[in-house]
């Protein structure tokens, strides 16, 4: 089935069009997020694009959607897991 929406260009509010398994790391950066899905709750602690300092969501519940853009997902501070990226 061809995608309809191909003809459209692809912005932050767009539908994401990549998901990625997110590995929590104090160093490693990720690819830029649309959104992040919590497969298993928890707290998640990240730091958005464009930010001095990380934050932290406290008890995402489970099967939840952080509409956030981040470059890291930081494993210190990081219970959630099943985490998945969308871009």
């Amino acid at each position: 089935m061809p995608d309809r929406f191909a003809g459209y260009s692809d912005s932050p509010i767009a539908p994401s069009a990549v998901a990625f398994a997110i590995t929590p790391s104090d160093t490693v950066e990720i690819t830029a997020t649309k959104a992040i899905y919590v497969g298993t709750g928890g707290h998640v602690t990240l730091r958005p694009i464009g930010a001095a300092a990380d934050v932290t969501y406290r008890n995402v519940p489970t099967g939840s959607y952080l509409t956030v853009r981040a470059s890291f997902v930081r494993a210190t501070g990081t219970t959630a897991t099943d985490i998945v990226g969308e871009a």
